[in-house]
């Protein structure tokens, strides 16, 4: 297992601390159009230091390996390095940092998770872009995006009960440094049927800070799973046509 070593340097010498990001999440659905935003906060952390939160406040912050990929019973961490490890990457202890809702209240919603995996030199090995749907299901997504943060996969898992398991995803999903900047668009027939992006500016983790957020966004992955399945609710009223769910078939190392 990795050393832990707070404030660990990363590739160009800055120091990794954990942070949080007050966001703009933007969901634009084209086929029909419905337009929705919301503000949020998200976590980044590196998953071998973790951020130490009074026990006061910890049930505004839990990091729980249940709530992502692999053995519940592992760490995080682990779980990251065994799935990468199926995929012949071997980060040789290089930082893994993690872009996610924590879990508030003992309720976790992610509708996308990010883990940016560097080999030991600080170079980026892999991206892992995990998505969860409103069923309790995950799926990850390996990607190895270019310098500009972008990468392209085919769609194979069921999110929306609107939209066909098909078409591609083009990501962007550059590291955040000062400011975040994600996307993701659902190409289906050559057309984009779907666009999400995350815009956020980044403060340093402090007790302070995680008061603040959690004052301005209250229980907020519970609130981002009500609003999704409002949403649904009015796409329903307009009789969109629903998609049946397939069987889930879980990656093997992910669920």
């Amino acid at each position: 297992m990795p050393v832990r070593r707070p404030g660990r340097p990363r590739a160009g010498g800055a120091l990794v601390s954990a942070a949080l990001f007050s966001c703009e999440i933007t969901h634009v659905r084209l086929r029909p159009f419905r337009n929705f935003q919301y503000g949020s906060y998200l976590w980044l952390v590196d998953l071998d230091d973790l951020p130490d939160v009074p026990w006061l406040l910890r049930p505004l912050a839990r990091f729980r390996a249940a709530d992502h990929l692999g053995d519940p019973a592992a760490s995080i961490r682990a779980n990251v390095d065994t799935y990468l490890a199926r995929h012949g990457i071997d980060l040789a202890g290089g930082q893994v940092l993690m872009l996610a809702n924590a879990g508030v209240l003992r309720h976790v919603f992610n509708p996308l998770s990010v883990f940016w995996c560097h080999a030991a030199d600080g170079s980026l090995a892999a991206v892992l872009a995990e998505v969860h749907n409103t069923y309790g299901e995950r799926h990850v997504y390996l990607v190895h995006p270019d310098a500009r943060g972008r990468a392209e996969v085919s769609k194979d898992f069921y999110v929306s009960p609107f939209l066909p398991v098909d078409g591609r995803y083009r990501m962007w999903l550059a590291e955040p440094t000062g400011a975040l900047r994600l996307g993701v668009t659902l190409d289906l027939g050559g057309e984009p049927a779907l666009v999400a992006t995350v815009k956020g500016q980044r403060h340093p983790y402090t007790t302070w800070r995680l008061v603040r957020c959690a004052l301005r966004y209250p229980w907020v992955t519970a609130q981002v799973t009500a609003l999704i399945r409002w949403q649904a609710i009015k796409l329903l009223a307009r009789r969109q046509p629903l998609v049946r769910r397939p069987i889930h078939r879980p990656q093997e190392g992910v669920q």
